[in-house]
């Protein structure tokens, strides 16, 4: 990797120039080299796990913030050498990209992180003096957490700073997870259960590129996190006292894209009668580009589910999956620019479309018919405060809980016990975070 690191640092650095400047990392590194994609990912993806210590540092080492391109070329080596990757290597590399980037900065780039080496210590000393250094989140996000979680938020912190798992669902309409399990170890590859709750999930161990997988292109197998895997069962097969949706169900994915959710409803139910809604058209493609891997079915439109007057034919329906747009807090390891990004004003704006949401939706619902709420949220703002304002706008929504799967996922692999949740007890790995709530008309 040596060889070609400061090709990486320099695709990392402007990655996160672009981070800077307010792009989506993911964003950011989809427009670079796609050649260099993997390896000036991890580079970017340790850069932001390490933001609140690197801000830190820099503000010691310099008198000023250096231009935005060595600002972004400064953290990615930083984050290396946190990271413990070789001094000497990373220096060297960095200055090779830093001649690349910006050739009247080099000398500066070589001693910032020549002192960092020599002062190692006692500059991080200093840095874990602040906060957001020692907790790599911004200081209103722990205070959320520390309300929500008073128990757990240390370990919630923790987690976000892992590496996310790389769960699979394997499409039941072409095989069983326990065929498939052995297709992997026939390539070499290994995997294990996600757990009871998700019997068509995988853990693979190693993660490897998609195009490794047996059968991905014909749609055998699908990338999706354990935790979003109990939506598809949830809504459609009955869970707890209720009864499977009827043969030819009616069923509305009101913020379907990016498809992982509507494809799993379609694998367990193709005789589903399902329309996938989007207000973002860009994305919805997505979802028919999904659909369209895994050969299955389903009506396409792009509308903003709050003003059904503008794309609701007047047939009720027999579910809803509401997929909701939140905060993403649950998924900061997949998405470690998530924390930076999002400010806790944030919170209220998405809270209030949350709820436009579940009171337009509420009604295209028949007598009897069930309605699942989904963010991939840690914020009880975003889930169990959510639902209990709802079901008191709508007395006659009933709550139906099924412990163990509604309630908080807060996607921990051995989860102390939490209110109206076996938080992720289900899974025997970590899972991203998670927040359902079931009512029924």
């Amino acid at each position: 990797m040596a060889a070609a690191l400061h090709l990486l640092l320099a695709e990392a650095a402007r990655a996160l120039a672009a981070y800077a400047a307010g792009r989506s990392l993911t964003e950011a590194l989809a427009a670079g080299d796609p050649t260099h994609r993997a390896g000036s990912q991890a580079i970017a993806f340790a850069a932001v796990r390490a933001q609140g210590r690197c801000s830190a540092l820099l503000q010691q080492m310099l008198a000023k913030r250096a231009p935005a391109l060595v600002d972004a070329l400064l953290r990615a080596a930083l984050g290396q050498l946190l990271a413990g990757e070789a001094a000497h290597t990373v220096v060297s590399q960095a200055v090779q990209a830093a001649r690349r980037l910006a050739p009247a900065q080099s000398g500066m780039v070589n001693a910032v992180l020549r002192r960092f080496g020599r002062e190692r210590e006692a500059l991080l000393a200093q840095a874990l003096q602040q906060a957001e250094a020692r907790h790599e989140h911004p200081a209103w996000w722990v205070r959320r957490l520390q309300r929500d979680w008073p128990a757990q938020w240390p370990e919630l912190l923790a987690a976000s700073q892992l590496a996310p798992p790389f769960s699979l669902r394997v499409n039941r309409a072409r095989g069983s997870a326990k065929a498939y399990r052995q297709r992997l170890l026939e390539a070499g590859l290994q995997a294990r259960a996600l757990g009871p709750l998700a019997p068509d999930g995988l853990v693979l161990e190693p993660p490897c590129p998609v195009a490794q997988l047996p059968g991905f292109d014909a749609g055998d197998v699908s990338v999706q996190d354990g935790a979003a895997q109990l939506a598809a069962p949830l809504l459609i097969d009955g869970a707890g006292s209720l009864s499977p949706l009827p043969p030819g169900a009616r069923v509305l994915d009101a913020c379907a894209a990016p498809g992982g959710k509507t494809a799993h409803l379609l694998e367990r139910r193709p005789d589903l009668e399902l329309l996938a809604l989007d207000q973002d058209a860009d994305r919805l493609r997505r979802v028919g580009d999904t659909l369209q891997r895994l050969g299955l079915q389903a009506g396409l439109r792009a509308a903003d589910a709050r003003q059904p007057a503008a794309w609701w034919d007047g047939r009720a329906f027999d579910a809803v999956l509401l997929d909701a747009p939140c905060s993403a807090s649950g998924i900061a390891r997949r998405h470690p620019d998530v924390r930076w990004l999002r400010r806790e004003s944030d919170l209220a704006v998405l809270a209030s479309t949350q709820a436009e949401l579940l009171d337009a939706l509420w009604p295209l619902l028949k007598p009897g018919g069930r309605l699942l709420y989904a963010t991939c949220s840690l914020f009880a703002q975003e889930g169990c405060e959510q639902a209990d304002a709802f079901t008191r706008r709508r007395p006659e929504a009933r709550v139906h809980p099924v412990p163990g799967w509604t309630g908080h996922h807060l996607g921990l692999a051995e989860n102390p016990q939490a209110p109206a949740a076996a938080a992720g007890a289900a899974f025997s790995v970590p899972s991203d975070g998670f927040f359902y709530a079931l009512f029924v008309r």
